[in-house]
């Protein structure tokens, strides 16, 4: 048996033994839900499952309020390599904020589990070795609010990622950016004076007819959806405000910008169509999207089968949006999709239900595992590590060239 069965062996052994432990985390955050930025539960919780056996250094409010960091080594390869360069720090990343009303219903508990899972299982495999290619390093990053806020484009731009060198993490499934659209009018009464007013309501109607027309000439894989969020008052007094809000998605940011602008031109007619005034505000963080790494969704992919995941069951695309994209273009890494058991959606009451269960176990423990084993072919190996890099250099150029 090689140097990497034997890590991955001890991979899953690590996982099998801490099953319980690991889902009555999960559990925990997922029976507390707490909105982006908020996730002071949460983060209390990894803080003292990191803290508890004494062998991780963990930061707690590590950059942002609910963000956390917790390492481990280095490990094997001597102090450093010998061409110089530095330890290899692997991150696991972990996400655990929910959603207004609905809680977990895109399983952020379980991307928590995932990734403290993982973290575990590689650093079960690494104490078992003395000899390593390169010494190594974990890194587990609590990263909050990624629900419409963007708290991994906060840590970037905090340089919580300039020293990580892989990450990983994985979502369970089943590029945007978002707009706020307010239009200002003027109030009157509806029925003595409906003359002297400017109606703001008229002007949100018409803007989200305007988007529903404008979808016959959208591209399949671009997506614009909304709601009316504020339409008025009373029904006798002429809406002097309204507010809108959409988000905005396409696979390539590239794309981007050209939906925004067919956007824009339908939220502007309905501002001149009504004599209204329209404002536009954009969230200070755009998500990317995800930059692939052929290297890693094979080794994922073969590891993943190895432990009975049928990638069937994952979807071919994700159409929704994480900030994940962002790290994936400063940082070699992967963001796999596991199932859960559910034929549910993602954001529904029954994927919520779906996420605390227990039948999520199996399929969220094997992609812990998953991860960990592709973690450790990459270590072992320093000609996969060099394709790795490979992959994420000319995804970074192919996406500057388009």
């Amino acid at each position: 048996m090689d140097q990497s069965q034997r890590m991955k062996e001890a991979v899953q052994r690590c996982l099998d033994a801490r099953r319980a432990e690991l889902h009555g985390l999960s559990r925990d955050i997922w029976s507390r839900p707490e909105l982006a930025g908020n996730e002071a539960h949460a983060h209390d919780r990894l803080v003292g499952f990191f803290s508890q056996d004494g062998t991780w250094t963990v930061q707690s409010h590590y950059k942002l309020p609910t963000a956390f960091r917790a390492s481990w080594g280095p490990v094997g390869g001597g102090s450093g390599r010998a061409d110089g360069e530095p330890v290899l720090n692997v991150g696991f990343l972990c996400e655990y904020d929910a959603l207004p009303d609905i809680g977990h219903a895109c399983g952020h508990n379980l991307i928590a589990e995932v990734g403290a899972g993982a973290a575990l299982g590689l650093k079960a495999a690494l104490e078992t070795q003395t000899e390593l290619p390169v010494p190594v390093k974990i890194t587990v990053l609590g990263t909050p609010a990624e629900e419409a806020v963007g708290g991994k484009i906060d840590l970037i731009e905090a340089g919580a990622f300039a020293d990580i060198d892989l990450v990983f993490m994985a979502h369970p499934s089943q590029q945007d950016a978002s707009v706020s659209v307010k239009y200002h009018g003027k109030a009157s009464h509806a029925s003595a004076y409906p003359w002297e007013g400017v109606n703001a309501l008229d002007a949100a109607v018409l803007a989200y007819n305007n988007i529903s027309v404008l979808r016959q000439q959208l591209k399949p894989e671009w997506r614009i959806h909304g709601i009316i969020k504020h339409g008025g008052v009373k029904p006798n007094i002429i809406p002097a405000y309204t507010e809108l809000e959409f988000y905005i998605r396409t696979p390539q940011v590239k794309d981007l910008c050209d939906l925004k602008a067919k956007a824009e031109a339908c939220f502007r007619a309905a501002a001149v169509a009504t004599g209204c005034q329209v404002e536009m505000e954009y969230p200070s963080h755009a998500y990317y999207n995800i930059l692939p790494n052929a290297t890693l969704a094979n080794l994922y992919e073969n590891n993943g089968k190895a432990l009975g995941i049928q990638f069937p069951e994952q979807p071919d695309k994700f159409s929704g949006s994480t900030d994940f994209g962002n790290v994936s273009f400063i940082v070699p890494g992967i963001h796999p999709f596991f199932y859960i058991g559910t034929d549910a959606f993602n954001h529904t009451e029954e994927y919520t239900e779906a996420a605390g269960a227990e039948k999520a176990q199996l399929f969220t423990l094997r992609t812990a595992k998953a991860l960990a084993m592709t973690a450790v072919d990459v270590l072992c190996c320093p000609a996969l590590l060099r394709q790795v890099r490979e992959d994420f250099k000319q995804a970074t150029l192919k996406q500057e060239k388009t």
